[in-house]
């Protein structure tokens, strides 16, 4: 029987990361175990889709599945969603969005019966800025002058159509690289650009657990997003079961004070929503 959730933790946690991503511990029966003794109602599955963007002899196994694994990870979510009876489990994929590769990766999605996916940057000129090993790229590079280039590539991919959520969307202040000059523009640019293209936004817990400390976004671009009607999901970005649905009271505090009264959840890449509690 489902424990009665605590600090708004029954509701929904679509960010969950398994072993096969390479740097994630767990299965995902695991994981589907820790958010039923947590209370959850719904997760989702969005392990990191193999780099279709990448030649294969560059292909890290330590960042993202092996081609050969999707498959496997499709089944493995589709067998133990039918074996939770009081929690709903859906199947995501986590996509970078990489210019000039929509059509691979569009070809690579239509393969699958993904509830939904979500799409991200990791990747600034195939400088990996959100890597621990990559951290010395930061040297020397007008901060101004990456949040421009960061964020068009949000917008670009909100503009192509192949995603549901955009994650974690300001992931560039992980490490506490933080704008110098006024913000709010292109903050306000790129939640446009969002919204016109029906897509929603992740709130994602994860950046209290890196050295910037917040929560993705910034409560400024939440609050935009409210103000521009995009909706949102909830997503810890749990790499272990013990971080499913982790922070989630910050989250729920946080969404409630710009005025989200409900997040979004999928199925088969259709959107409904489900109350905030």
């Amino acid at each position: 029987m489902l424990r009665k959730a605590v600090g708004g933790k029954g509701l929904v946690d679509y960010h969950l990361h398994t072993r096969r991503c390479g740097h994630a511990t767990g299965a995902v029966a695991d994981f589907a175990r820790a958010a039923e003794e947590k209370g959850l109602l719904e997760i989702g599955f969005a392990d990191h889709i193999p780099q279709y963007f990448l030649p294969e002899d560059r292909r890290d196994p330590g960042l993202a599945m092996p081609e050969e694994e999707l498959s496997a990870y499709v089944a493995e979510v589709l067998e133990t969603a039918a074996g939770f009876k009081d929690l709903e489990i859906k199947l995501g994929i986590e996509a970078d969005y990489v210019p000039g590769r929509e059509q691979a990766l569009e070809a690579i999605l239509g393969r699958y019966p993904f509830d939904y996916v979500l799409g991200s940057v990791h990747y600034l000129d195939g400088w990996g800025f959100d890597n621990p090993a990559e951290i010395a790229g930061y040297a020397g590079r007008d901060v101004d002058a990456l949040y421009r280039e960061y964020f068009q590539l949000i917008q670009q991919l909100a503009a192509s159509g192949l995603f549901d959520v955009v994650a974690h969307p300001d992931l560039l202040k992980k490490f506490g690289c933080r704008p110098r000059g006024d913000i709010l523009p292109l903050y306000e640019e790129t939640v446009r650009v969002i919204a016109a293209s029906g897509m929603a936004v992740e709130v994602n817990t994860a950046g209290l657990r890196q050295p910037v400390g917040e929560i993705y976004p910034a409560p400024l671009f939440l609050e935009l997003c409210h103000r521009y009607g995009v909706p949102v999901t909830l997503g810890s970005d749990a790499h272990r079961p013990d971080d499913v649905g982790r922070d989630f009271e910050q989250a729920v505090t946080l969404l409630r004070r710009v005025g989200y009264r409900e997040v979004a959840v999928f199925e088969r890449r259709r959107r409904r929503y489900r109350p905030l509690r």
